[in-house]
């Protein structure tokens, strides 16, 4: 237990730790999310070699690089963290993150120099995924080692809105230039813009962390001669430590992770693909909740001070659990109710024999299937139906059952070109208007959907992201000693969001293409935050009373 004196007010030294530290953190999220959310342009300018799909994916996996790239930043600014202080390690990331981000803006396109572009690109976004796998830890562990013992939660909160608020800023920025520019412009050469500008957010960044000290705990360790001279032997070659390591990722942040991802991306992705809500209104709604809802990363934070960070984070992984399928059924219900009543009066059957039905997932459209089972499950996936499984007796022809229809499938191979196309579009046809004729709408109607009902919902879903993201800064922080905190703090949390969380869309995906369910890709977060759940009430200890000075 500490001996530190009772909570005080914040100092203006802490005050501008907290700022410049949010600042820099919102300024690294704003850059990854730019590339993002101008994946489909990106994908035309440096990917324009190959067909429009491939070229889209290809943009994606750029992007996903980023993320998958975080936990080994984690490990090379973490070390360097350890041994040569939190400033100036915070100080190269941003410096990294940000001219990276300012070369995208001013690359040549694949039209101008080939297939050089798209390398340098990918180059450029691995530096940028490097660059926040240290910076998180970075921020982290400085703004915590600057708070007074009793407000550490409270204080590192202000870290934990800066994803959102990044977020935010990078569609204020995208919105602005494109509604000055104009869609052809910006398509054109507009959306450099964005990139572009973040120099001037770099250079803001950078002269505030000029300013700043170094942390009050590094500055003893150091002073005291007991930094660490290998933190990545101590942090992950000493089992008393390396078990922490194991027990905050899959006791701590993979179940935060997934939730967070969940209410802030999987949602959103849930109401365009699934539900065919329009772009413009789901991310309106959206952007809605986040703004209600993000006050809640301050006030979970604050409340981890007094009664605890663990009961927080476990409690938002728990309600995860239980209430994801009815929350996301009541989304459902909410935004396209003809959907829903349709799904419930004519549930939607694909009789098959297993034998004959392949993996469904084809991000580039590339693939051709040709048994019935495929065809029936494609021709589905592409109106965005959800529909059960069922097992038919072996060599038996696929059919689709739309309440009491039976429509029969059929067979592509070995069928003339012209033959094929023409089964195709009567197929297609066939199945299209049984949907129409059951009541499955072909996009959410505006007119219907309970707008305030799904801001509610999706707010609930923000919610719980700040149950569980709110404290796990405070929580990390506390969990290791001052010597090799940043080291081993970076890696946990950095698997948890770059690959638990990062890879959450995709996984989620992968379910629904092969089950047919729209609800089956909640397993992938309800399962991760169960186990969550389950290791981190066993296993994980509080640490809200923890002296950090004292770890070293």
């Amino acid at each position: 237990m500490s001996t530190t004196a009772a909570p005080r007010p914040m100092t203006p030294e802490e005050k501008k730790v907290i700022f410049a530290s949010s600042l820099g953190t919102v300024f690294e999220w704003y850059d990854f999310y730019l590339y993002g959310s101008l994946a489909a342009i990106i994908a035309k300018q440096f990917f324009s070699g190959l067909d429009a799909g491939s070229a889209f994916i290809f943009a994606l996996l750029a992007f996903a690089a980023g993320f998958i790239v975080r936990p080994f930043g984690a490990i090379f600014f973490g070390r360097l963290g350890d041994m040569i202080g939190r400033k100036y390690t915070f100080l190269v990331t941003i410096l990294i993150m940000g001219l990276s981000t300012f070369i995208v803006g001013i690359l040549p396109t694949y039209a101008s120099i080939g297939v050089a572009a798209p390398i340098i690109l990918i180059i450029l976004r691995l530096l940028q995924g490097l660059a926040l796998g240290g910076e998180y830890g970075g921020a982290a562990t400085y703004v915590a080692e600057h708070a007074p013992h009793g407000k550490r939660g409270a204080y590192t909160a202000w870290i934990q809105t800066t994803a959102t608020l990044g977020l935010f800023l990078s569609l204020l920025v995208i919105l602005g230039t494109r509604t000055a520019l104009g869609e052809a412009a910006f398509s054109d050469w507009g959306w450099r813009i964005p990139f572009i500008v973040s120099i001037a957010l770099l250079a803001i960044s950078v002269w505030i962390r000029l300013s700043m000290n170094e942390s009050p705990a590094f500055q003893k360790m150091k002073a005291e001669g007991k930094t660490s001279k290998a933190p990545l032997t101590e942090s992950f070659g000493q089992w008393k430590n390396l078990k922490i390591v194991i027990l905050a990722l899959v006791g701590l942040t993979a179940g935060q992770a997934v939730v967070w991802y969940s209410g802030q991306f999987y949602a959103l992705f849930f109401m365009t693909q699934a539900l065919k809500v329009d772009n413009a209104t789901a991310n309106l709604m959206v952007a809605a909740s986040l703004l209600i809802g993000t006050p809640f990363f301050i006030v979970f934070g604050a409340l981890s001070d007094k009664i605890g960070r663990k009961p927080i984070i476990m409690a938002g992984c728990l309600l995860a659990v239980l209430t994801y399928f009815p929350v996301f059924g009541a989304l459902t219900k909410a935004a396209n109710p003809d959907l829903a009543a349709a799904q419930a009066k004519n549930q939607v059957i694909i009789a098959a024999d297993p034998a004959e039905c392949s993996f469904q997932f084809n991000p580039t459209g590339t693939v051709k299937f040709t048994s019935s089972c495929d065809i029936a499950k494609q021709v589905l996936a592409g109106a965005s139906v959800s529909y059960e499984n069922a097992a038919a007796p072996a060599g038996t022809p696929a059919s689709i059952k739309i309440g009491e229809v039976v429509i029969p499938s059929y067979a592509s191979k070995g069928l003339p070109a012209d033959e094929a196309k023409k089964k195709d579009a009567e197929f297609k046809k066939a199945v299209a208007d049984t949907l129409k004729a059951a009541g499955y709408p072909s996009k959410a109607d505006p007119a219907k959907m309970n707008k305030l009902l799904v801001i509610v919902i999706l707010t609930y879903l923000v919610i719980l992201v700040t149950m569980v993201y709110g404290p796990i800064a405070a929580m990390l922080v506390e969990m290791f000693p001052t010597r090799i905190r940043y080291t081993s703090m970076s890696l946990p949390y950095h698997i948890g969001n770059g690959w638990f969380g990062g890879l959450l869309p995709t996984t989620a995906f992968a379910i629904v293409a092969q089950t047919g369910n729209m609800y089956n890709g909640l397993w992938y977060p309800i399962i991760i935050a169960g186990m969550t759940f389950v290791i981190g009430t066993l296993f994980i200890k509080e640490t809200k009373d923890v002296d950090i000075y004292a770890k070293d």
